[in-house]
């Protein structure tokens, strides 16, 4: 049972890394990244259930509370460069 869920989080990390690389835009990059932080709390939690140990679920705390800024200071840096750009409406 907890190969089948390994299995689908790393095909989850898979598709993940692909839009990452990928990506044509950096929201693609960003929600990607939300994907491989999601994917790292699953694992997390796959092992803390399958060791029986709590020191996992403290970790996985810890990828969420990383996961979680790292997204919000990503966000604020594209808000940024998006607004330092001339958009295409005050050119015309």
């Amino acid at each position: 049972m907890i190969a089948l869920f390994v299995m689908t989080v790393l095909m989850a990390v898979a598709l993940a890394v692909l839009r990452f690389v990928r990506g044509p835009s950096d929201t693609d990059r960003i929600i990607a990244l939300d994907i491989l932080f999601a994917a790292a709390i699953a694992l997390c939690a796959a092992a803390a259930l399958h060791t029986q140990r709590m020191l996992f679920l403290d970790i996985a705390i810890g990828v969420a509370l990383v996961g979680f800024v790292a997204t919000l200071a990503w966000a604020r840096l594209i808000e940024r460069q998006a607004d330092a750009s001339p958009s295409a409406k005050d050119e015309s």
